[in-house]
């Protein structure tokens, strides 16, 4: 008898794990599939804050035009979780760099949102042919100083990057009065906002503005990436600091003369043509004329900070 009711156990144990796998793997129904997207899958309207400011300059919130613009690219920048992330990720390498510069060259701390908002903390280009963390174009860059040729583009120097965009910011402060005016023209140009200011009869405050999509987006994004960025958790950004890009330890090689051969210039300073590359991406070619003279400080990272096999 003890025999016999372990063998109806058993078959009924067997009975049970082939229902429960039948159910598994049995193909869920319309009905089913339903239940478990509201179960399992919940978008949520975001709280917004009471009050905000950029660049010490309050935001006025409890205007319904200025709350719902701001609600907008609350909303995109949280939901696009991937780019928020890697953008996340970068700052802790880049913001680092960017804050110094930004309080050497007098801006706000604010305004590294604003190159977050431009390029996501990469040098890239835009369609426009903007390039670099801060988006210049080619003749507002030599405009202002920068030299852009074949061999060098200094768009892509993080720091006299970050000085030309100080000038410029900060010479629109000036015209405009505030720093959310210098924002919005920055995105625009002066001539473009000075124009709509003209042309509405407005007082110079960006928020009683009709401007174009892009500007009348433009600083609502850098408010949005600021808002997330400072409370990336409260917006479902979880990490941890590992997880993060950390800077890399450099330091500067005079250079003043040509350069025939940048990729042999790197591996007689330990690291790839590829390195070199990341490090200096303001220069553009595989050599350096350089017939001037001019002096240059080319960053090379630190022994230990990257694998280079086969040198």
């Amino acid at each position: 008898m003890k025999f016999l009711s372990k063998i109806g156990l058993l078959v009924l144990l067997v009975g049970v794990v082939a229902i429960s796998i039948n159910a598994v793997q049995e193909p869920d129904t319309n009905e089913n599939l339903e239940k478990k997207l509201v179960n399992d899958y919940n978008v949520y309207a975001l709280p917004i804050p009471d009050s905000m400011e950029f660049a010490g300059e309050p935001v006025p919130l409890d205007d319904p035009d200025i709350r719902e613009r701001f609600d907008r690219e609350l909303l995109v920048n949280t939901y696009w979780q991937s780019n928020g992330l890697l953008i996340l990720k970068r700052a802790n390498r880049y913001f680092p760099i960017l804050e110094p510069l930004l309080e050497k060259y007098g801006l706000p701390d604010d305004f590294k949102y604003l190159a977050v908002a431009e390029s996501g903390l990469e040098n890239n280009s835009s369609p426009a042919g903007a390039a670099g963390f801060w988006h210049f174009l080619k003749s507002t860059g030599r405009e202002y100083g920068l030299e852009i040729n074949d061999y060098v583009d200094e768009r892509y120097h993080l720091e006299k990057a970050t000085k030309v965009a100080a000038e410029y910011l900060k010479s629109s402060k000036e015209r405009f009065g505030s720093w959310t005016m210098a924002a919005a023209a920055y995105n625009a140009g002066n001539y473009g906002v000075s124009k709509q200011v003209d042309r509405q009869k407005s007082n110079e405050n960006y928020y009683n503005l009709l401007l174009n999509d892009e500007t009348s987006r433009y600083v609502f994004r850098i408010l949005a990436f600021k808002e997330i960025m400072s409370n990336p958790q409260k917006y479902g950004f979880n990490f941890r600091q590992q997880d993060l890009y950390h800077p890399i330890p450099t330091y500067k090689v005079k250079v003043d003369t040509p350069v025939t051969d940048f990729a042999e210039f790197a591996k007689q300073h330990g690291i790839s043509y590829k390195i070199l590359k990341i490090h200096n991406p303001w220069l553009r070619e595989t050599y350096l004329k350089n017939s001037s003279g001019k002096e240059y400080l080319i960053e090379i990272p630190e022994k230990g900070q990257y694998t280079v096999t086969g040198q």
